[in-house]
């Protein structure tokens, strides 16, 4: 499979994005200083649904290119999956109930288990972390789970229904059924959709864009670099002011949603020959699964420790702040790094062998 420029790189950047967002919030609660005043820093969850999209946009070109080859099998793509999104996903799993239920008592460090052992191991076991995090609230290592499981979630539907849609018809039916899953997210009757933040339509709206593209239905955006030139700036927008915000939730995310799929198809495909190429970026992208599920745990470990030089020694609260960052950021990478170079790639291999 033919590796699409510039994504891995968009991986990183909205992975770093997501540390933005909680790290100041974690210093927050517990005391420290931070910074939250720039709009950068409160765009963790936008980054989330941009994930979404380019996951929607590269699973469905790949059931998409599969089905016009006749090659497609429900049983392979499932297996890809669990060996590419299991392993460390019950790793952080089964750490984040250790965490909460014996290292923080442990410790003498007081935190609110309210829920039973049991229905969180189930829900979190079965592809709900969304409704556990929502529910109960269980602390962060194991609340950052959700989005895992709205793509688990996104897996378990798309590929039966896209395996039974006759390849022809694979573009309109995505059409037709994004648009009214979109429609129904947003009626007051269907509240729980919102409430677990079951926002499938992100992830369908990437897989448009990528049979578009396939069907050569979006070469008027390459006509001119001005197209390209003005999506980067808007998408630029998005994440640093608040000028593409919308107080209507359906206009957000319809915006949000194109714009997103526009920007990403912009990266991969109308990019004019320009491509990253920074090795050091590149490979950041490429362990950007792991920089997410281990930021929360680096996070914690980095907090309990300026909580402890706090009590011995008075630091200047920019140092503070500056320092946090840099940690934060240097424990993320070498545990993410350390876990694909030594845990995940042997998944990965195995992974390779059930390609179409």
């Amino acid at each position: 499979m033919i590796r699409l420029p510039n994504l891995d790189v968009l991986r990183f950047v909205l992975a770093s994005l997501v540390v933005f967002f909680h790290l100041p919030q974690l210093c927050r609660n517990q005391g420290l200083p931070y910074f939250l005043d720039a709009p950068i820093f409160n765009r963790g969850v936008e980054a989330v649904y941009m994930f979404f999209v380019l996951s929607g946009f590269l699973i469905i070109k790949t059931i998409y290119t599969a089905k016009q080859n006749g090659a497609f099998s429900i049983r392979k793509f499932y297996i890809r999956r669990i060996l590419r999104i299991f392993p460390l996903y019950y790793l952080i799993v089964i750490f984040g109930f250790i965490f909460y239920w014996v290292l923080l008592p442990q410790l003498g460090i007081a935190f609110q288990n309210d829920y039973q052992l049991l229905d969180g191991v189930l829900l979190t076991s079965f592809f709900l972390p969304n409704v556990f995090a929502k529910l109960y609230m269980p602390g962060g290592i194991l609340e950052v789970l959700w989005s895992i499981g709205i793509e688990e979630q996104f897996y378990i539907i798309v590929a039966p229904l896209l395996f039974l849609v006759n390849k022809n018809r694979i573009l309109l039916f995505l059409i037709a059924f994004t648009g009214l899953y979109f429609v129904v997210f947003h009626l007051e009757v269907f509240q729980f959709l919102k409430h677990f933040s079951m926002v499938f339509f992100f992830l369908f709206f990437g897989g448009i864009i990528a049979v578009l593209e396939e069907k050569k239905h979006l070469e008027f955006l390459k006509k001119t670099m001005l197209i390209p030139m003005l999506i980067i700036v808007l998408t630029v927008l998005f994440f640093t002011t608040s000028i593409l915000h919308f107080d209507s939730l359906v206009l957000f995310n319809l915006s949000a949603m194109v714009l997103f799929g526009l920007f990403i198809h912009t990266l991969a495909h109308n990019n004019f020959g320009i491509e990253i190429k920074n090795k050091a970026l590149n490979y950041l992208g490429q362990i950007s699964y792991g920089l997410y599920m281990f930021h929360v745990i680096a996070l914690n470990a980095v907090v309990f420790l300026f909580l402890k030089l706090q009590m011995e020694i008075v630091i200047n609260d920019l140092l503070v702040i500056v320092l946090i960052f840099i940690l934060t950021f240097a424990l993320t990478i070498i545990m993410a790094h350390v876990s694909y170079k030594y845990f995940e790639t042997y998944f990965l291999k195995l992974k390779n062998k059930f390609r179409e």
